[in-house]
């Protein structure tokens, strides 16, 4: 309906009551992990590129107080959005590129009577030279870094975020089936990447990028060259699709042409530590006990490689987020959480989205089968 307000998809009441454990009275939100959480909507472009650059003249920022109103700091040119998609109302403007956007802070926390209080900063994508000169803005206040906090914050999914994460998978897998379909011998790795973003956003995502290789191409995350697909390769991708700010992260097993059995054995084998994997995915498990499983895993099967990343957490604007399952971790799984499960020893890439909850993992992204090999022009 015409001028009703989005709504605030984030999870406050954990918020609110993490602030209290540690004492904030206010944060200051610069990443675009958190500014994207906490405004509840996603830059698109040249406008997102100022919540990544750490010394960006024109950074944007999200004031929270643990009581009353919330701010979005902002310059003109990105103002008009903010107006328009973000559930918070009130946007003070800042003069981009001849003021700072934490003296503006400064002064509306001010006006809170909040500058003598415990104000939390993200140290972690603040540059040196700005962290250094938060005394002069805030001489009052006690300063400290809220970057955890933050991280633990978003990893519990409100209902509205798990949807928009199913949805951002929905996109992906429907452009993967979309795309594969179609692919032939003599296609280029650059043709069917551009195929595969494109798909992503007239589904509409905002943005998508990934990679895709077959598996003659020994150099992975190089980028989508001329090589040709021919009959024979197994190819491997990992995407990312985002639709209002959360992804869609999956990755699948092609073969193009009939698979020879030595190549559904290795799936098969791959698939089995796979899911096993993500049946380690229960509440109160430590992550760090989900990588020695599927390490473990993999060693049994005769893998000699030393895995990296077994699955990440996932939220707003970047896909990879806290908690991380990897060695030694000791973060425990926790009801609510969205994990995207990747344990993979070599090219054999399977990835899916899990949702943590009571009775196990529920699969969310659901649309494309990993029973099998996608075989490709049968």
């Amino acid at each position: 309906m015409l001028g009703t307000r989005p709504k605030n998809i984030a999870n406050i009441p954990r918020l609110n009551t993490l602030m209290d454990q540690e004492g904030y009275s206010a944060l200051v939100l610069r990443s675009g992990q958190n500014f994207t959480y906490i405004a509840g909507f996603a830059f698109p472009g040249t406008l997102a590129r100022h919540l990544d650059l750490p010394d960006s003249p024109r950074a944007p920022l999200a004031v929270w107080p643990r009581e009353g109103e919330p701010v979005l700091i902002l310059n003109h040119q990105a103002a008009p959005l903010a107006r328009r998609d973000s559930w918070i109302s009130r946007i003070e403007i800042f003069k981009g590129y001849s003021e700072s956007p934490y003296q503006k802070a400064a002064e509306i926390l001010g006006e809170m009577g909040l500058r003598d209080s415990q104000i939390g900063f993200e140290r972690a994508t603040i540059n040196a030279e700005q962290w250094a000169i938060l005394p002069k803005y805030f001489p009052d206040s006690e300063i400290s870094d809220c970057t955890r906090m933050m991280d633990k914050v978003r990893w519990i999914k409100t209902p509205n975020e798990i949807d928009r994460i199913r949805q951002a998978a929905a996109i992906l897998d429907d452009a993967y089936l979309e795309v594969f379909t179609a692919l032939r011998e003599g296609d280029t790795e650059r043709k069917i990447h551009a195929r595969i973003v494109e798909s992503c956003i007239q589904r509409g995502a905002e943005w998508a990028h990934g990679m895709l290789n077959p598996i003659r191409n020994t150099t992975i995350y190089g980028g989508e060259g001329d090589l040709v697909f021919q009959k024979g390769d197994i190819i491997r991708n990992d995407y990312v699709a985002f639709f209002k700010g959360y992804p869609g992260h999956q990755s699948r097993v092609l073969a193009l042409g009939k698979p020879t059995d030595s190549q559904e054995h290795i799936y098969r084998t791959v698939l089995d530590i796979y899911r096993g994997t993500i049946a380690q995915c229960c509440p109160g498990t430590r992550t760090g006990d989900i990588f020695d499983f599927a390490q473990g895993a993999f060693h049994e099967a005769g893998y000699d490689s030393e895995l990296n990343l077994v699955g990440h957490s996932v939220g707003p604007w970047w896909h990879q987020q806290a908690p991380f399952i990897v060695r030694d971790a000791r973060d425990i799984l926790e009801e609510g959480m969205v994990i995207a499960l990747e344990p993979h020893a070599d090219f054999w890439h399977l990835q899916d989205m899990i949702l943590i909850a009571a009775d196990g993992p529920h699969l969310l992204s659901d649309r494309m089968s990993t029973n099998e090999i996608f075989v490709i022009d049968r």
